[in-house]
């Protein structure tokens, strides 16, 4: 007995079928929606040739996990505005949320946020790196927004949104590294000199001498140093000051920061987030003798501030005991070069100049990215980037080599 002609495909299957408006139709299960009923796509096209290779390349991109998820179609704008505040702020830290934020609201969603989140070309990102520069944006800038949408389409592409991403594809705004010279030891002492004037001159020795990032200086309590056993230990990070205004009903008129009733919206510190961060560093017997006079000095203005004193534990504060802001730190930093003398550099350099250091001096790589706190993965690329090769060194190499080619021979 023949058997029976089937007339419609197995529950899952693809169709093509022509429909009454004269045109070839496809209909291809993709998975299921959120409210567990099939998803079936529809196509439509003029010949059943090619509703039939739409079909199939759909079901490719199906088996291949490249199709958009069903629901809602997501403009750039859209998606990076509800990424940036509800899917990346509770999971980050302050400092990486604020890059985030700058780069969405002033960069990325007025030079790209009317494309379709599922049409956005690498193409699209490339030009519009280029159109930044051209604008006045530096290199670096474009640089840290391609990294910021390379990150946000990464989590669209995680959850369905995007096939692929295409921050992956598209070519990243090229970085010329500065080539960063560190303070010589004559610039070095310069400085010391004239921070011995300062309040917190300690603050600018632990600098150069153990090469603390500013968050890890700005964010030392005395409970992490032992100036008996003569060792730091480095677990915190300083935050950048955020305000909210507290005038109420009756508007200073001024930007949060600068209101009289200004209301602190972040913590002071956080902890410092890596592994290799939180390290522990010896101190140079110098520097121990340096910090014990900071720590006096700081025990009398305890006493002069009475009950103003805020007694938070900070080794670097200021005269009531509360931190010290990062951005007072900078132009205190600028004003040191000035006064001493010396050229000017970022506050950063001051790590540089730290790093070439033990390099001259000849310690270990494993020390070195101790103290740097550098993690094991990079430490070799970070120790080309920090260790720069001085003229004494220089001079040192040319030496032995001179001494190795042009050494005569003993005669008897």
């Amino acid at each position: 007995m023949a058997e029976k002609k089937r007339t419609r495909q197995p529950n899952g299957a693809s169709s093509i079928y022509f429909g009454k408006d004269g045109k070839w139709h496809g209909r291809v299960t993709v998975g299921l929606r959120d409210d567990g009923k099939p998803d079936r796509r529809h196509i439509e096209r003029k010949t059943k040739a090619a509703v039939t290779k739409a079909v199939r390349e759909m079901e490719r991109a199906r088996d291949e996990k490249k199709l958009r998820k069903p629901g809602q179609s997501w403009t750039v704008q859209a998606w990076l505005e509800h990424w940036v505040e509800n899917i990346a702020k509770p999971y980050v830290s302050e400092n990486t949320y604020d890059g985030y934020e700058v780069d969405v609201r002033v960069h990325l969603v007025p030079g790209l946020g009317a494309h379709k989140l599922d049409r956005l070309e690498p193409e699209h990102l490339e030009r519009f790196y280029q159109r930044m520069q051209e604008a006045g944006s530096s290199a670096g800038t474009a640089h840290h927004a391609h990294r910021t949408i390379r990150v946000a389409l990464g989590e669209a592409k995680r959850r369905g949104h995007v096939a692929t991403n295409a921050a992956e594809i598209a070519k990243a705004p090229r970085l010329e590294e500065e080539d960063i010279e560190p303070f010589t030891i004559e610039e070095v002492q310069s400085v010391l000199v004239e921070a011995a004037k300062l309040r917190n001159s300690a603050r600018w020795v632990v600098a150069l001498a153990l090469g603390l990032r500013q968050g890890e200086a700005l964010g030392l309590h005395w409970e992490d140093v032992d100036l008996d056993a003569g060792y730091v230990r480095i677990r915190k990070n300083r935050l950048r000051p955020k305000y909210a205004h507290g005038c109420g009903d009756d508007p200073c008129g001024r930007k949060a920061g600068y209101c009289p009733q200004k209301q602190q919206t972040r913590r002071e510190h956080k902890s410092t987030k890596s592994r290799a961060g939180r390290r522990t560093i010896g101190l140079p017997d110098p520097l121990i003798k340096i910090l014990r006079q900071h720590q006096e000095t700081q025990d009398r203005e305890r006493i002069t501030a009475g009950a103003e004193w805020e007694g938070k534990g900070y080794v670097f504060a200021s005269p009531t005991g509360g931190p010290l802001s990062p951005n007072t730190d900078f132009h205190i930093w600028k004003r040191l070069l000035r006064d001493a003398g010396v050229r000017d550099g970022r506050l950063h350099d001051a790590r540089h100049t730290a790093a070439t250091v033990l390099l001259i001096l000849g310690v270990p790589d494993v020390v070195i990215d101790s103290i740097m706190g550098w993690e094991p993965g990079g430490a070799a690329r970070m120790r080309a980037r920090y260790m720069h090769v001085t003229g004494t060194m220089l001079r040192k190499v040319a030496q032995q080599v001179g001494d190795a080619l042009w050494e005569l021979p003993e005669t008897n």
